[in-house]
């Protein structure tokens, strides 16, 4: 019996031993302890994490009433970088602008500068939007006006009776209303009951009234007015246009120029004092490069900056005693501006003198003389960058940014804050930020730096676009 209980024992013992070994083979197996000849697995590292981000385009402006998209790019803390789409918010600092959350798609809604800031949990990064007032051109006819805003649309107001506001009624409008839905509109110019404006395609259009055929599209009569732009022939090459009261001009970018319209004063140019209801070439062989209309007259400048005028001249208007049908030459220059009122004339020569003639009955040359027949300096500053003429008044723009007039004044259009007529240049205002100016029969029309426009002078019809109709004396902000 003692040997069978020493034998069960020795059996349990090496049983024992066994269990023992083959736990401290599956537990060195498993990594617990114990030699081995296999590598520990490396641990899983942790992700980059977000350090900055950036805004894009930077400090960039638009105009009022158009979009901007922004867009993030996220630096990480590898020095990776990644462009940021759904996990960003975006929000403005301000009311000028608006901006869509999720998409970083902002909208100009006033006047003014904000900062963006695009967000990815604590992370932000900005950038500064500015916001401008919306108009880049404007032209002014004799009870109504029109302008250029920045996303191409063309606007009008002011008088309507013959469909020149282009809006397909016959109504007036105290405030801008919108021509048509095409936004590719570049050049604009405004006659006294029509205009011509240009596409950015280099198609030429015309509406309103048509008695003498000025809108060229090969009709005539009260009857045949357009409300409504119409396409005149089918080129994509025009470059510039220009409007007298009843008659039209237009550039071509092989520099040929063309007329249409009232003739009776020879103010086409062609040789005739015929109406013509299309364009006809006039000064064949010249290069032009400027062009401008006054109300019977019209004025063109050569490349090599020679002025030439024709039509109308019983004041002198022309710049010279003769009577011309065609392009005739005035004597000086070179010059590089020029404008045409109802019976006188404005150029800039290239070091930036100012010259007028012409009639002279309410100031409007800039001196307290007599009308003339050849050009004759306005003050001894060198600093003239622009003119404009209405009918019996004059607009100027200098290089500084200021804006000057003199003339007529009976209804505000020199805008001096008086109604009194100014023999010589008044400066406008305190502002040096002006950079475009438009003269209509008796209004004017300034656009400034920051894309707002002001009118000022008659207002019976509404010309100036301000909501009202009184006349104003000192700039007005167009609506």
């Amino acid at each position: 019996m003692k040997t069978m209980s020493y034998l069960m024992s020795s059996v349990h013992r090496m049983l024992a031993r066994l269990v023992v070994a083959s736990l401290a083979v599956a537990v060195a197996a498993c990594g617990g302890g114990g030699s081995s000849s296999s590598t520990p697995s490396a641990a899983t590292p942790a992700p980059p994490t977000l350090k900055s981000i950036t805004v894009s385009p930077s400090d960039v402006t638009i105009a009022m009433g158009t979009n901007q998209t922004f867009a993030a790019t996220g630096e990480y803390s590898d020095g990776s970088t990644k462009a940021l789409t759904t996990e960003v918010s975006w929000s403005s600092s301000g009311a000028a602008v608006t901006i869509v959350a999720g998409t970083g798609v902002a909208t100009g809604k006033s006047v003014g500068s904000e900062t963006i800031t695009a967000t990815v949990g604590t992370v932000k990064g900005t950038t500064k939007l500015t916001v401008k007032a919306p108009y880049t051109a404007s032209s002014a006819g004799a009870e109504h006006s029109l302008a250029l805003r920045a996303d191409g649309s063309l606007w009008a107001w002011g008088n309507n009776r013959l469909g020149q506001l282009g809006d397909g009624s016959l109504l007036d409008q105290i405030s801008p209303v919108l021509v048509g839905s095409i936004k590719t509109w570049s050049a604009v110019a405004s006659g006294e009951y029509h205009n011509l404006a240009l596409r950015t395609d280099g198609s030429l259009w015309t509406w309103g009234f048509n008695l003498n055929g000025q809108l060229g599209d090969g009709t005539f009569g009260a009857t045949a007015m357009k409300p409504v732009p119409t396409r005149i022939g089918t080129l994509t090459v025009w470059t510039a246009v220009a409007a007298g009261k009843n008659h039209s001009l237009a550039l071509r970018k092989d520099g040929t120029l063309w007329a249409w319209g009232r003739n009776f004063d020879g103010q086409l140019g062609d040789g005739t004092r015929i109406d013509k209801s299309v364009p006809v070439q006039i000064g064949a062989g010249t290069v032009w490069t400027t062009i401008a209309a006054g109300a019977y007259h019209s004025l063109a400048r050569d490349r090599d900056g020679n002025l030439w005028a024709w039509g109308q001249n019983d004041a002198g208007q022309l710049g010279f005693a003769a009577a011309a049908v065609v392009p005739t030459r005035i004597e000086g220059g070179p010059w590089v501006a020029l404008a045409g009122g109802e019976a006188h004339s404005l150029a800039i020569r290239a070091d930036g003198a100012l010259f007028s003639w012409g009639s002279n009955g309410r100031g409007q040359l800039g001196d307290p003389g007599a009308g003339r027949s050849f050009p004759s300096r306005v003050s001894q500053d060198n600093n003239w960058a622009a003119v404009a003429a209405g009918d019996l008044h004059s607009v100027a723009l200098r290089t500084d940014g200021t804006v000057w007039a003199w003339g007529a004044n009976t209804d505000g259009q020199v805008g001096d804050g008086t109604f009194i007529d100014r023999a010589q240049p008044v400066m406008i205002g305190s502002a040096r930020d002006w950079v475009k100016i438009s003269a209509g029969a008796a209004h004017t029309l300034g656009l400034r730096v920051d894309g707002s426009l002001s009118g000022w002078g008659r207002n019976s019809s509404a010309q100036l676009g301000i909501g009202s109709t009184d006349n104003k004396s000192a700039p007005a902000t167009v609506r």
